[in-house]
């Protein structure tokens, strides 16, 4: 029989997927654009992207991890080890799993058309996820989307043009 998931063992979920999802479909899109604006390379985007997922997700994992061991309450840590590898573990799985995600639009469709499938895909990410979280939290869903798709948008703006002016400076 499975052993039920605690309460605190479910903090250690929502915060590692809630950071990793957002940062993973955030980074992947900014990133993806800012590649394919740079070399307009289908190999640059993918290889590109999968070590990104690698990368980022050991990366946020890491963060994580000393997040929550640097949480006190009281004088003593918060959470125990276990709990704290927990959170490690969510949020580099949901990073890696929401980056990879891409991966088969990149490798199905032409570039161009895999950039703009990649880019709905992300927001819908992230329009399904902040719904959830919102009505979890009893707050306003359009205000909790709005903000993360801007966030979203600012990224991948500033990650074109970045692409573009690398791209003018190597080539």
């Amino acid at each position: 029989m499975a052993k039920k998931i605690s309460h605190r063992q479910s903090h250690q979920l929502v915060t590692g997927v809630s950071f990793g999802l957002t940062s993973g479909v955030i980074t992947a899109l900014g990133m993806i654009v800012g590649l394919y604006s740079a070399t307009n390379s289908k190999l640059a985007v993918v290889a590109g992207t999968i070590t990104m997922a690698i990368a980022d997700g050991l990366a946020d994992g890491a963060g994580q991890h000393m997040s929550e061991e640097a949480e006190v309450e009281e004088g003593k840590a918060k959470h125990t080890q276990r709990e704290v590898w927990l959170t490690t573990l969510f949020t580099f799985l949901s990073v890696c799993g929401s980056i990879l995600s891409f991966i088969p639009f990149l490798l199905v469709f032409p570039l161009k058309i895999a950039i703009f499938v990649g880019l709905g895909w992300g927001m819908l990410l992230l329009v399904v996820f902040n719904y959830i979280m919102a009505r979890d939290r009893k707050e306003n869903a359009f205000i909790v989307i709005a903000e993360h798709v801007a966030l979203a948008v600012f990224v991948i703006v500033v990650f074109y043009f970045v692409g573009i002016l690398l791209g003018m400076l190597i080539r």
